[in-house]
């Protein structure tokens, strides 16, 4: 099934249509909108968030159920669902209204400092797997299975590797994915948020603010949690960041294994415009490597 055109006018239509209250208030784009998602802010205090697809549909009623849940026990504000939309003038998936939360999507150009950043986000983290679980959505289609086994992607991360070949370091590759296949999970299920990402993430006067977009959360293994350790911290915020979480080894590889995962499966062979993706690969192998040694010396201590 091919994706809805979803545009300002149609939301607006629909808003129209099922909220008159609200229909006398500008509909307008926000800074940067998504493609699984579209975002539009309504009015000053309000935003509007349409999925573009089945899946991302799902994600609808668990946002509805659960964010008031988990806002009430975190320490930086989350998305406030207002109200439900349903399907109706050709669209057809139900769709949020939520509270607006102000604040500029997290680069290294608005954060003050990167490794308090790093600190607060893990602490964010941290209150949110410490919140009951019970009842929470397990790993599914709704989130693209995070907070599964790691092993879902695992044909997609090798076929990835044979396709960019001697585009990158393919040994180093395979070993860091190896660990992170057999570093396996047996914990108790906790609340992840499964995208933790500079866009998801609202800073104001250069520090964290909000962390937006729910749609992948979930209770399960956290390990989807720690990616943004390669896509974004480094040196002493990535240590900071580690430490703070908590994270045992076996979760730290997990972690590298997805966000491995995500730069292989994103980098086009070939391309010229991978620099992203080819900088997280070679963070997750640097500190792959460093991990090893680190575990070699130790066993020889």
């Amino acid at each position: 099934m091919s994706r809805p055109e979803i545009d300002a006018n149609l939301a607006r239509r629909l808003v129209a249509s099922q909220f008159p209250r609200w229909a006398h208030l500008p509909v307008t784009a926000v800074e940067a909108d998504g493609w699984d998602n579209r975002t539009f802010r309504l009015g000053d205090e309000l935003t509007l968030r349409l999925p573009s697809g089945d899946w991302y549909a799902l994600q609808v009623d668990k946002e509805q159920r659960w964010l008031p849940v988990l806002a009430a026990r975190l320490p930086l504000p989350i998305p406030t669902p207002v109200a439900r939309g349903e399907p109706d003038l050709g669209y057809p998936y139900p769709w949020s209204v939520y509270r607006w939360l102000d604040g500029h999507l997290a680069d290294r150009t608005n954060i003050a400092d990167l490794t308090a950043f790093a600190t607060d986000l893990a602490e964010f983290l941290v209150a949110l797997s410490r919140i009951d679980p019970s009842g929470g959505p397990e790993p599914g289609p709704h989130n693209f299975f995070r907070g599964g086994p790691l092993s879902t992607y695992a044909e997609e991360t090798h076929r990835a590797i044979d396709a960019l070949g001697d585009e990158i370091p393919r040994d180093a590759a395979l070993r860091a994915w190896d660990d992170a296949m057999a570093a396996t999970w047996h914990g108790d299920p906790v609340w992840f948020h499964g995208d933790v990402a500079t866009g998801n993430l609202l800073t104001r006067n250069g520090n964290l603010a909000a962390v937006i977009d729910f749609g992948t959360s979930g209770v399960g293994d956290p390990a989807c949690d720690t990616v943004i350790a390669w896509t974004l911290f480094e040196g002493p915020s990535r240590d900071a960041f580690r430490t703070t979480l908590g994270a045992d080894p076996a979760t730290w590889s997990r972690g590298r294994g997805w966000a491995l995962w995500k730069a292989l499966i994103t980098l086009e062979p070939g391309s010229p415009d991978g620099a992203v993706p080819r900088r997280v690969i070679r963070e997750v192998l640097v500190d792959h490597a460093g991990s090893a040694e680190l575990e070699v010396g130790d066993a020889d201590g």
